[in-house]
């Protein structure tokens, strides 16, 4: 009998806790009714400049908002009486079993029994709100092999782009804040060549089709066309590193840099003086391109304004106006006269050469941040990137949405694409490379410790196909360019 009484009186407790927690809240709902009305009256009491159709509607937002955050809390309270239901629960049973006090340690297991269910229970009631923000971060079960293979460190300043030749002997080429522009054996890491034609921050270095010639845009207002000759050193066997998967991270700090002098790049060969200067621009020449063939030219400028150059003769062939505010990013389709141009005004445009009379535009508006970049890919697609902190996939024959969208957690630098994998490689603001495939799927992350990765801002992603060694060369703020062997699985390419 005295172990039925204290669970009556255990009962009628609870059911007194819970109706004073109902008229709390009655009472909290009141005051915050009331709150918001004086709140209104004082609002339309006030002056403003703004119409009263627009006060109108940021009171009813603001009284959506305040609405979802009172069930929030509403439910917040509903969760703790449960918890303090189940609480008074436990410890009734633990008085009835036998008609004898529990011991701790019996007491303490039951207890612990009952946390845990709890705590499923809560797991499984919100895991299918989130799981639509989780998947966009989730990858696939095969993921690809990324290992680092070798760091090509020798510049004084940030690396803001990154090329590789298309013709024999394969070099790669950076383009960097310190005013020049390095040529790079692939093998050894050994610097081959060094431009010093510009006097300004070189933002981007592009290879001649079929020639050792070299295109590079600057922040003193120029592009140059510029010749090279390297002759390829011996290669020397490289320290095998560890294979990494793309989820490994260690945290590290931005004092970890390469030094700027590198491996002895300053008693490399020097060129000092272009074979042509295009100076059409009023302002930064922030990336260039050759057009199919390599008899032309394309610049993307900070006036707002993309040129068409001859090279031959340096004569500006058309200039395409059309974007808002400074262009960021030019890109020319491998096999086709086709340029996309992309700005700082949120859109990308697609310009056709092909015919020599119509120069139509087209122009896709799908970002709400700066369109960092735009490139070409396999047929008629075209990959975007943004700092809005997505990256989408668009068809040239519909441009009203994207047939993909890629969403991330920092905003996005210049991208770069495998044609024949069809695989995006996107660098990021918070120092990752990430690789995903043409329909959004997340296949790695490259690997990023106090051994190996970048240390700063990625800037540039640039593919090579057909090299045995290095298939993705990425460059930063840190100084350094990095080559990568990328192995992908056979489902995932599939796929």
């Amino acid at each position: 009998m005295p172990i039925e009484s204290g669970s009556c009186a255990s009962a009628r407790q609870a059911k007194q806790k819970r109706k004073s927690h109902s008229l709390s809240i009655r009472r909290t709902n009141s005051s915050e009714q009331e709150r918001a009305g004086l709140q209104r009256d004082m609002l339309e009491g006030q002056d403003s400049k703004l119409p009263s159709s627009v006060r109108n509607t940021l009171l009813e937002l603001f009284g959506q908002i305040e609405r979802e955050f009172e069930n929030l809390y509403i439910e917040n309270l509903e969760l703790r009486r449960e918890i303090d239901t189940l609480n008074e629960r436990l410890a009734a049973e633990g008085q009835t079993i036998d008609g004898a006090e529990l011991s701790k340690g019996q007491l303490k297991t039951k207890a612990s029994h009952s946390t845990s269910q709890l705590s499923q229970k809560l797991k499984t009631t919100y895991k299918a709100s989130t799981s639509k923000i989780v998947s966009s971060f989730k990858t696939t079960t095969s993921r690809a092999i990324c290992q680092l293979v070798k760091e090509y460190v020798g510049h004084r300043d940030g690396i803001w782009d990154v090329s590789v030749a298309k013709t024999q002997p394969v070099v790669l080429g950076t383009a960097s804040a310190d005013h020049t522009a390095l040529l790079w054996s692939i093998e050894t890491g050994k610097c081959l060549t060094k431009y010093v034609g510009h006097v300004g921050s070189v933002n981007s270095i592009k290879f001649h089709p079929t020639e050792q010639v070299a295109l590079t845009a600057s922040g003193d207002q120029t592009a140059h066309i510029w010749r090279y000759i390297v002759q390829l050193p011996t290669p020397q066997p490289t320290a095998d590193c560890n294979q990494m998967s793309g989820e490994d991270e260690v945290e590290f700090s931005d004092k970890d840099e390469p030094d700027g002098d590198g491996d002895g790049c300053g008693d490399c060969p020097t060129v000092r003086a272009p074979l042509t200067s295009l100076k059409s621009h009023q302002g930064v020449v922030i990336a260039a391109d050759w057009l199919v063939g390599g008899k032309q030219a394309v610049t993307a400028s900070w006036d707002r304004t993309a040129n068409l150059y001859d090279v031959e003769t340096s004569e500006l062939v058309h200039s395409l106006t059309g974007h808002d505010q400074e262009l960021t990013h030019c890109c020319t389709h491998p096999t086709q006269r086709l340029v996309v141009t992309s700005s700082r005004d949120t859109t990308f445009r697609l310009w056709d050469f092909r015919d020599p009379s119509i120069h139509s535009v087209n122009v896709f508006q799908g970002h709400t941040d700066t369109v960092t970049s735009a490139v070409f890919t396999v047929g008629d697609n075209v990959v975007s990137g943004s700092d809005d902190r997505t990256v989408k996939v668009w068809d040239l024959k519909n441009m009203r949405s994207p047939i993909a969208t890629i969403r991330t957690d920092s905003a996005v630098n210049r991208i770069n694409v495998c044609v024949g994998q069809r695989i995006i490689a996107l660098p990021h603001d918070n120092r990752q490379v990430r690789l995903f495939d043409m329909s959004g799927v997340r296949l790695a992350r490259l690997p990023r410790s106090n051994r190996q990765g970048h240390r700063r801002m990625v800037c540039c992603t640039a593919w090579s196909e057909d090299h045995p060694i290095c298939n993705l060369f990425t460059c930063g703020f840190d100084r350094q360019a990095i080559g990568w062997n990328i192995n992908i699985p056979a489902l995932l390419q599939e796929k």
